[in-house]
Protein backbone atom coordinates (compact mmCIF):
# COMPACT_ATOMS: atom_id res chain seq x y z
CA UNK A 1 0.00 0.00 0.00
CA UNK A 2 1.53 3.37 -1.03
CA UNK A 3 2.12 5.55 2.01
CA UNK A 4 4.48 8.34 0.90
CA UNK A 5 3.06 11.82 0.70
CA UNK A 6 3.43 13.65 -2.59
CA UNK A 7 2.40 13.28 -6.22
CA UNK A 8 1.32 9.95 -7.71
CA UNK A 9 -0.35 8.59 -10.84
CA UNK A 10 -2.60 5.53 -11.06
CA UNK A 11 -3.55 3.69 -14.26
CA UNK A 12 -7.28 3.00 -13.85
CA UNK A 13 -10.32 2.67 -16.10
CA UNK A 14 -8.45 3.79 -19.21
CA UNK A 15 -6.97 6.97 -17.73
CA UNK A 16 -3.95 8.16 -15.78
CA UNK A 17 -5.47 9.35 -12.50
CA UNK A 18 -3.26 11.92 -10.80
CA UNK A 19 -3.51 12.33 -7.05
CA UNK A 20 -1.60 13.88 -4.19
CA UNK A 21 -1.41 12.92 -0.55
CA UNK A 22 -0.46 15.06 2.43
CA UNK A 23 -0.54 14.84 6.20
CA UNK A 24 -0.76 11.78 8.40
CA UNK A 25 -3.38 9.80 10.25
CA UNK A 26 -6.82 8.61 9.26
CA UNK A 27 -7.52 9.04 5.51
CA UNK A 28 -9.66 11.97 4.35
CA UNK A 29 -10.68 12.02 0.70
CA UNK A 30 -11.00 15.50 -0.83
CA UNK A 31 -12.86 15.79 -4.17
CA UNK A 32 -12.77 19.08 -6.07
CA UNK A 33 -15.45 20.75 -8.16
CA UNK A 34 -16.06 20.68 -11.90
CA UNK A 35 -13.42 22.50 -14.00
CA UNK A 36 -11.23 22.68 -10.88
CA UNK A 37 -8.39 20.52 -9.59
CA UNK A 38 -6.94 19.18 -6.35
CA UNK A 39 -5.08 22.48 -5.95
CA UNK A 40 -8.37 24.23 -5.11
CA UNK A 41 -8.21 22.78 -1.59
CA UNK A 42 -5.34 25.13 -0.77
CA UNK A 43 -8.03 27.83 -0.58
CA UNK A 44 -10.52 25.73 1.39
CA UNK A 45 -8.67 24.51 4.46
CA UNK A 46 -6.15 22.02 3.11
CA UNK A 47 -3.45 22.86 5.68
CA UNK A 48 -5.88 22.61 8.59
CA UNK A 49 -7.24 19.27 7.40
CA UNK A 50 -3.70 17.93 6.91
CA UNK A 51 -2.91 18.56 10.58
CA UNK A 52 -5.42 15.86 11.58
CA UNK A 53 -5.77 13.57 8.55
CA UNK A 54 -3.90 11.96 5.71
CA UNK A 55 -5.39 13.76 2.73
CA UNK A 56 -6.12 11.91 -0.52
CA UNK A 57 -6.63 14.52 -3.27
CA UNK A 58 -7.21 13.26 -6.82
CA UNK A 59 -7.75 15.22 -10.01
CA UNK A 60 -10.98 13.93 -11.56
CA UNK A 61 -10.66 12.40 -15.02
CA UNK A 62 -9.95 15.08 -17.62
CA UNK A 63 -9.12 17.64 -14.90
CA UNK A 64 -5.79 18.97 -13.70
CA UNK A 65 -3.11 16.39 -14.41
CA UNK A 66 -5.46 13.42 -14.95
CA UNK A 67 -5.90 12.26 -18.53
CA UNK A 68 -9.14 11.36 -20.31
CA UNK A 69 -8.54 9.89 -23.79
CA UNK A 70 -12.25 9.20 -24.34
CA UNK A 71 -13.05 12.91 -23.65
CA UNK A 72 -16.35 11.99 -21.98
CA UNK A 73 -16.93 12.68 -18.28
CA UNK A 74 -19.68 11.61 -15.90
CA UNK A 75 -20.04 11.77 -12.15
CA UNK A 76 -20.84 8.06 -12.14
CA UNK A 77 -17.60 7.20 -13.93
CA UNK A 78 -15.61 9.51 -11.67
CA UNK A 79 -17.05 7.61 -8.71
CA UNK A 80 -15.69 4.37 -10.19
CA UNK A 81 -12.31 6.05 -10.69
CA UNK A 82 -12.30 7.19 -7.08
CA UNK A 83 -13.19 3.72 -5.82
CA UNK A 84 -10.31 2.33 -7.90
CA UNK A 85 -8.01 4.82 -6.16
CA UNK A 86 -9.24 3.79 -2.72
CA UNK A 87 -8.72 0.13 -3.66
CA UNK A 88 -5.20 0.91 -4.88
CA UNK A 89 -4.40 2.61 -1.58
CA UNK A 90 -5.90 -0.24 0.42
CA UNK A 91 -8.53 2.03 1.97
CA UNK A 92 -11.67 0.06 2.76
CA UNK A 93 -13.55 2.90 4.47
CA UNK A 94 -12.83 6.60 4.77
CA UNK A 95 -14.13 10.05 5.54
CA UNK A 96 -14.61 12.43 2.64
CA UNK A 97 -15.40 15.99 1.57
CA UNK A 98 -16.72 16.77 -1.89
CA UNK A 99 -17.35 20.16 -3.47
CA UNK A 100 -20.07 20.46 -6.14
CA UNK A 101 -18.90 17.86 -8.70
CA UNK A 102 -16.94 16.23 -5.89
CA UNK A 103 -20.05 16.06 -3.72
CA UNK A 104 -22.00 14.57 -6.62
CA UNK A 105 -19.29 11.92 -6.97
CA UNK A 106 -19.62 11.14 -3.26
CA UNK A 107 -23.38 10.67 -3.64
CA UNK A 108 -22.66 8.03 -6.29
CA UNK A 109 -20.06 6.27 -4.12
CA UNK A 110 -22.21 6.41 -0.99
CA UNK A 111 -25.23 4.93 -2.79
CA UNK A 112 -23.29 2.33 -4.84
CA UNK A 113 -21.00 1.13 -2.04
CA UNK A 114 -22.34 2.60 1.22
CA UNK A 115 -19.82 0.72 3.33
CA UNK A 116 -16.90 2.66 1.80
CA UNK A 117 -17.82 6.08 3.22
CA UNK A 118 -17.97 6.48 7.00
CA UNK A 119 -18.57 10.23 7.21
CA UNK A 120 -18.94 12.74 4.39
CA UNK A 121 -19.44 16.43 3.80
CA UNK A 122 -21.12 17.33 0.51
CA UNK A 123 -20.89 20.99 -0.46
CA UNK A 124 -23.20 22.45 -3.12
CA UNK A 125 -24.05 19.04 -4.54
CA UNK A 126 -27.39 18.06 -6.04
CA UNK A 127 -29.85 15.22 -6.51
CA UNK A 128 -30.48 16.28 -10.12
CA UNK A 129 -29.95 19.34 -12.31
CA UNK A 130 -32.79 21.84 -11.92
CA UNK A 131 -33.78 24.07 -14.83
CA UNK A 132 -31.92 27.10 -13.46
CA UNK A 133 -28.67 25.09 -13.53
CA UNK A 134 -29.40 23.76 -17.02
CA UNK A 135 -29.95 27.31 -18.30
CA UNK A 136 -26.49 28.30 -17.06
CA UNK A 137 -24.91 25.13 -18.47
CA UNK A 138 -26.33 25.95 -21.92
CA UNK A 139 -24.44 29.23 -21.82
CA UNK A 140 -21.07 27.52 -21.27
CA UNK A 141 -19.51 27.34 -24.74
CA UNK A 142 -15.91 27.30 -25.86
CA UNK A 143 -16.52 30.31 -28.08
CA UNK A 144 -17.85 32.45 -25.23
CA UNK A 145 -14.79 32.09 -22.98
CA UNK A 146 -12.78 35.31 -22.55
CA UNK A 147 -8.95 35.31 -22.65
CA UNK A 148 -8.74 35.65 -18.85
CA UNK A 149 -10.74 32.44 -18.39
CA UNK A 150 -8.44 30.63 -20.81
CA UNK A 151 -5.47 31.78 -18.70
CA UNK A 152 -7.09 30.50 -15.51
CA UNK A 153 -7.91 27.14 -17.06
CA UNK A 154 -4.41 26.75 -18.52
CA UNK A 155 -2.94 27.18 -15.04
CA UNK A 156 -5.24 24.46 -13.65
CA UNK A 157 -5.19 21.88 -16.43
CA UNK A 158 -1.87 20.52 -17.67
CA UNK A 159 -2.71 18.63 -20.87
CA UNK A 160 -3.23 21.50 -23.26
CA UNK A 161 -6.15 23.35 -24.80
CA UNK A 162 -7.77 20.14 -26.05
CA UNK A 163 -8.30 19.11 -22.43
CA UNK A 164 -9.81 22.48 -21.56
CA UNK A 165 -12.16 22.37 -24.55
CA UNK A 166 -13.35 18.91 -23.42
CA UNK A 167 -14.16 20.26 -19.95
CA UNK A 168 -16.22 23.15 -21.31
CA UNK A 169 -18.01 20.84 -23.73
CA UNK A 170 -18.84 18.52 -20.83
CA UNK A 171 -20.18 21.40 -18.74
CA UNK A 172 -22.34 22.46 -21.71
CA UNK A 173 -23.57 18.91 -22.33
CA UNK A 174 -24.86 18.53 -18.76
CA UNK A 175 -27.75 20.82 -19.74
CA UNK A 176 -29.22 17.82 -21.57
CA UNK A 177 -28.06 15.09 -19.18
CA UNK A 178 -30.79 13.34 -17.20
CA UNK A 179 -29.30 10.00 -16.13
CA UNK A 180 -25.93 10.84 -14.54
CA UNK A 181 -27.37 12.93 -11.70
CA UNK A 182 -30.81 11.48 -11.06
CA UNK A 183 -31.09 10.66 -7.37
CA UNK A 184 -34.45 10.09 -5.71
CA UNK A 185 -35.22 10.06 -1.97
CA UNK A 186 -35.34 6.22 -2.00
CA UNK A 187 -31.90 6.01 -3.63
CA UNK A 188 -30.40 8.49 -1.18
CA UNK A 189 -31.93 6.55 1.71
CA UNK A 190 -29.32 3.83 1.00
CA UNK A 191 -26.57 6.13 2.28
CA UNK A 192 -25.26 5.00 5.66
CA UNK A 193 -22.56 7.66 6.09
CA UNK A 194 -23.03 10.40 8.63
CA UNK A 195 -23.52 13.30 6.21
CA UNK A 196 -23.17 17.08 6.49
CA UNK A 197 -24.94 18.91 3.65
CA UNK A 198 -23.50 22.39 3.08
CA UNK A 199 -25.38 24.89 0.91
CA UNK A 200 -25.22 28.60 0.27
CA UNK A 201 -28.63 30.24 0.54
CA UNK A 202 -27.82 32.21 -2.63
CA UNK A 203 -26.52 29.35 -4.78
CA UNK A 204 -27.14 30.38 -8.40
CA UNK A 205 -27.17 26.76 -9.64
CA UNK A 206 -29.14 24.88 -7.01
CA UNK A 207 -31.92 26.43 -4.91
CA UNK A 208 -31.62 25.84 -1.19
CA UNK A 209 -34.84 23.79 -1.26
CA UNK A 210 -32.76 21.02 -2.87
CA UNK A 211 -30.55 20.90 0.22
CA UNK A 212 -33.65 20.40 2.36
CA UNK A 213 -34.80 17.57 0.08
CA UNK A 214 -31.41 15.83 0.47
CA UNK A 215 -31.48 16.40 4.21
CA UNK A 216 -34.86 14.69 4.43
CA UNK A 217 -33.77 11.79 2.22
CA UNK A 218 -30.35 10.90 3.72
CA UNK A 219 -30.92 9.09 7.03
CA UNK A 220 -27.99 10.36 9.13
CA UNK A 221 -27.72 13.87 7.74
CA UNK A 222 -27.19 17.36 9.11
CA UNK A 223 -27.91 20.54 7.15
CA UNK A 224 -25.81 23.71 7.27
CA UNK A 225 -27.11 26.61 5.20
CA UNK A 226 -24.44 29.30 4.84
CA UNK A 227 -25.94 32.81 5.06
CA UNK A 228 -25.28 34.88 1.93
CA UNK A 229 -23.37 31.90 0.54
CA UNK A 230 -23.17 31.28 -3.19
CA UNK A 231 -22.19 28.05 -4.95
CA UNK A 232 -19.27 26.47 -3.10
CA UNK A 233 -19.32 28.77 -0.04
CA UNK A 234 -16.07 27.41 1.42
CA UNK A 235 -13.24 29.35 -0.22
CA UNK A 236 -10.97 32.21 0.83
CA UNK A 237 -12.68 34.33 3.53
CA UNK A 238 -15.28 31.58 4.06
CA UNK A 239 -12.59 28.91 4.58
CA UNK A 240 -11.96 29.40 8.34
CA UNK A 241 -15.61 28.88 9.28
CA UNK A 242 -15.93 25.96 6.88
CA UNK A 243 -12.78 24.31 8.22
CA UNK A 244 -13.84 24.73 11.83
CA UNK A 245 -17.33 23.33 11.14
CA UNK A 246 -16.06 20.50 8.94
CA UNK A 247 -13.42 19.33 11.41
CA UNK A 248 -15.93 19.36 14.27
CA UNK A 249 -18.32 17.25 12.19
CA UNK A 250 -15.61 14.81 11.09
CA UNK A 251 -14.55 14.31 14.71
CA UNK A 252 -18.09 13.69 15.97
Amino acid sequence: MPTENGANTLQANGIELYYETAGAGEPLLLLHGGSGSHEDWVHAGREEFAREYRLIMPDARGHGRSTNPAKTISHRQCALDTLALLDHLGIQKCKAIGLSMGGNILLHIATQQPERIETMIVVSSTMYFPEQARAIMRQVTVESQPPKEWETMRRRHKHGDEQIVAIWEWLHSMADSHDDMNFTPPSLSRITASTLIVYGDRDFLYPVEMAVDMYRAIPRSTLWVVPNGSHGPVFLEAAPQFTKTALAFLRS
